[in-house]
């Protein structure tokens, strides 16, 4: 069962609050209280695609089962259609993650599903947090009063980083992986890859494996080879 795999093969350890770079103020404490029950506060998280929503609702989930609660991660885009079955399916966690909402906005028993889900879970004492690209004013949903539940979430804004924020993740990452990785190379990658986080780590992974077969050094030089060879 999924729930007896070591945490290590549950999550990421590259999704972890300590490897998060550049939160608001104030909300990794927000996001630690709730995955670890000292805060019956629900959180929701908005920004646009590759600002850390996704890792911070994974990373909550890693905190709450290190703390001995078991939680449950769900991506919405993969449950649209068949969302009140889905969120069935995760009674008995302590915290909840739904990572997406925009996914389901439209769809009015999706969020009808998830307007009943909201009032259980909170009956039930229940931890959850939700993630969006917007706030909840900002998704045309079609059910006000999930709107409105929505809202009474704390809400935290999470904004792209600068170059020198995608320096420091990659940095982290590199060094994670055993990777030993220059600047001039760190420089030269954000130039020429895809600037969001999820590709840049997905290009980390592919370089980790070229580096080890080569047994190279990650240099501009080796970063041209690795590409060229390999525009995908």
């Amino acid at each position: 069962m999924s729930a007896q795999l070591p945490l290590a093969l549950r999550y990421s350890p590259d999704q972890r609050f300590e490897t998060f770079v550049g939160a608001p103020a104030g909300a990794i404490a927000a996001l630690r209280a709730l995955a670890e029950g000292a805060s019956a506060d629900w959180l929701y998280l908005s920004g646009q695609g590759g600002v850390g929503k996704t890792h911070l609702a994974l990373a909550a989930c890693a905190a709450a089962e290190q703390a001995g609660r078991c939680a449950a991660y769900l991506p919405l885009s993969a449950a649209a259609g068949r969302l009140r079955e889905a969120l069935d399916a995760l009674e008995g966690n302590d915290v909840i993650a739904l990572d997406g909402i925009e996914s389901i906005v439209g769809s009015r028993d999706d969020e009808i599903a998830l307007f009943d889900f909201h009032n259980r879970a909170r009956s039930a004492g229940l931890n959850a947090l939700y993630t969006a690209a917007a706030m909840p004013d900002g998704l045309a949903l079609g059910l006000p009063d999930l709107r409105s539940r929505l809202s009474q979430c704390v809400r935290i804004a999470l904004l792209p980083l600068g170059d020198d924020g995608r320096k420091e993740v990659l940095r982290e990452r590199a060094k994670r992986r055993g990777l030993v990785f220059d600047d001039a190379a760190i420089d030269w990658l954000l130039k020429r890859a895809d600037r969001d986080l999820a590709s840049l780590t997905g290009l980390l992974d592919k370089l980790d494996r070229a580096s080890l077969a080569a047994q190279r050094k990650v240099t501009v030089p080796f970063l041209r080879e690795v590409l060229d060879a390999d525009p995908s």
